[in-house]
């Protein structure tokens, strides 16, 4: 070999080598922001875009092709729609029927036609009008379902009714693709069997995709878990995954919507969740690398020399749909928190926007220079999102609960007052009435107040934590006062207003923790009981047994444990005037060291 054919090959071999800087820098900023913004309360979707543009072409300059990470990070959306889809079993996707294709092709319908005033109104074609508002309609997946996920609305009503939109707008990319071919310059031409030949080839891969899923997936996966390799499902979860992403792209539609049909389809399946936690860590850093990507993408060059195009059209297009979005939400009985809720969530462009943009723009529909300026207004939407919420969240008042069917308390007479009637005050409930005891119920829910009243149960409107409530619910001529509330620092609240106003009536509550209990007993509560402490001794209790030992003897131990519990306790309140009670047991004060309880099996 000559010297320049060796110097090429050690250039070639060099140029082929494994960069590992790239992958640290992006680590790097996540690793930093990520925290950063969650601590400051902007939310994890806008701390990866800040951080993209700080490493991205416009910030320190560590990369200079965007697109090229956008497109690899597209997997994390793909993968997400899969772990959406496991949640979503056949029967509950065909219950949403009517939310998807009426409250869905209502919404995305209804916008189009509006965002299309914008472009009209700054004075481009109508087919460059349609286009940009058309895509400024298709909302990102990404980062709804990421902020619905972090304020735990997916499994709530209303995460229901912007999935069913969301899987709409996933659908409406097929037709939209093709009314792009249609507007292009000789798109007229196109024959119906074309397009009839397209929509064919759709569904056919659904239905191929459906066959596989129903009669393959299942059986494939029971045949890989007889070898008990872990890294083997891995791969497999991960193949079933991006093959039925790449079919479906490959018939036309969406690589999202495949992911989403594939996880349906399995959702039913053994194997459920063993594939939901083996694609879970991929999912999350494909998606934070996906928004590192959109923020690289925000070219400050192209906003600088369109900026006033921009600054027009992205509040244009935002307040419209906006305006679009809470006006079918009215119309379809939302009430108004959530109306305003979905139409902020919901008010940015998406990322299957690109695709309809590039498509436009290789059929002649947009200019280079306009796909790249809608391509900053969509990423300039994305970036607001996170803020809008945040100011949504602090500005707008909390909702006021409905009063509807709802007694305030007063005039009360019952024994016990029973301060809280969630799942642990209904239990404590139950067996004072099996013994005859009068009950006064008081809750701040009124939801849990309407719903108790189903079942039997008059609970009446009161917050324990206030003096004239506590008059009015009977509280100086009560023999007891339960406090069962499930909020630690209102617990303590109403057990030092009870026992500094009610001195004689014996006060019984619910802890959260151990440092919860002190504060309870230093409150002068007469008994006070750990939630978890008793129910988790009961289930150790019981694993001794099924593992060999004998009954009395792992009661024994119980009763040493609940002994030795009372003692730290008695260390950890001494001081106070109540040192000396059992709290576990309820002595009265003054009767020094805790009595050890008896063996019971």
């Amino acid at each position: 070999m000559s010297t320049e054919a060796a110097t090429h090959a050690a250039e070639a071999s060099h140029h082929a080598a494994f960069d590992p800087i790239p992958v640290v820098v992006l680590l790097a900023a996540a690793v930093v922001a990520i925290p950063l913004f969650r601590r400051a309360g902007l939310g994890s979707v806008l701390g990866y875009l800040a951080a993209g543009l700080a490493i991205g072409p416009f910030g320190l300059g560590f990369f200079d092709d965007a697109q090229a990470i956008i497109h690899v990070a597209e997997l994390g959306v793909v993968l997400f729609l899969f772990i959406i889809g496991l949640e979503m079993q056949p029967s509950r996707l065909w219950s949403m029927r009517g939310e998807i294709f009426g409250l869905g092709a209502l919404q995305v319908c209804l916008a189009i036609f509006t965002l299309i005033s914008v472009g009209l109104a700054l004075g481009y074609p109508v087919g460059a009008s349609f286009v940009a508002g058309a895509g400024f309609v298709l909302t990102s997946t990404a980062i709804v379902m990421q902020m619905m996920q972090e304020r735990g609305a997916i499994a709530q009503p209303k995460g229901r009714k912007i999935i069913a939109i969301l899987l709409f707008e996933d659908l409406a990319i097929v037709p939209l693709l093709a009314l792009v071919a249609f507007l292009a310059p000789g798109g007229e031409n196109v024959t119906l069997g074309d397009r009839l030949t397209g929509v064919g080839i759709g569904l056919t891969t659904i239905a191929v995709l459906v066959v596989a899923g129903r009669y393959l997936l299942d059986p494939m996966f029971r045949l890989l878990a007889r070898f008990g390799v872990r890294e083997i499902m891995t791969a497999a979860a991960l193949l079933v995954v991006l093959g039925a992403a790449v079919l479906m792209q490959a018939g036309g539609l969406s690589m999202a919507m495949g992911a989403f049909l594939a996880g349906v389809l399995l959702s039913e399946s053994s194997f459920r969740h063993q594939l939901e936690a083996d694609i879970e860590p991929f999912r999350g850093l494909l998606l934070g690398l996906f928004f590192l990507g959109v923020g690289m993408a925000l070219d400050l060059d192209i906003i600088a020399a369109n900026w006033v195009v921009i600054a027009i059209s992205v509040p244009a297009y935002m307040i419209l749909k906006m305006t679009v979005i809470y006006g079918v939400a009215r119309l379809l009985k939302s009430d108004n928190a959530e109306a305003v809720e979905r139409a902020v969530m919901m008010a940015q462009g998406g990322e299957f926007a690109f695709v309809l943009y590039a498509a436009a723009t290789q059929f002649g529909i947009l200019t280079p220079e306009w796909n790249a300026t809608l391509t900053a207004i969509i990423i300039v939407s994305m970036v607001l999102t996170p803020l809008m919420i945040i100011l949504h969240n602090r500005l707008l008042p909390k909702t006021a609960q409905s009063m509807d069917g709802v007694e305030v308390a007063g005039n009360l007479s019952g024994g016990v007052l029973l301060i809280g009637f969630g799942r642990f005050g209904q239990i404590v409930s139950q067996p004072l009435l099996a013994r005859g005891h009068s009950i006064s119920i008081i809750e701040t829910d009124t939801q849990a107040i309407r719903d108790a009243e189903d079942f039997g149960f008059k609970v009446y409107y009161g917050d324990g934590a206030r003096l004239d409530i506590l008059h009015a619910a009977g509280a100086e001529h009560a023999k007891a006062i339960v406090i069962a509330v499930d909020d630690a620092n209102a617990a303590s609240t109403i057990a030092e207003l009870a026992k500094h106003q009610f001195p004689l009536v014996p006060v019984l509550a619910r802890s959260m923790d151990r440092e919860h209990a002190i504060e309870l007993v230093h409150a002068g509560v007469e008994f006070q009981i750990r939630e978890t402490f008793e129910s988790a001794l009961k289930l150790g209790e019981r694993a001794l047994v099924v593992l060999g030992d004998e009954p009395d003897t792992a009661s024994e131990l119980m009763a040493d444990i609940r002994k030795r519990d009372a003692e730290r306790l008695e260390i950890e309140t001494v001081g106070g005037i109540y040192a000396g009670r059992d709290l576990i047991h309820g002595n009265a004060p003054g009767r020094g060291k805790p009595v050890e309880p008896e063996a019971s099996s």
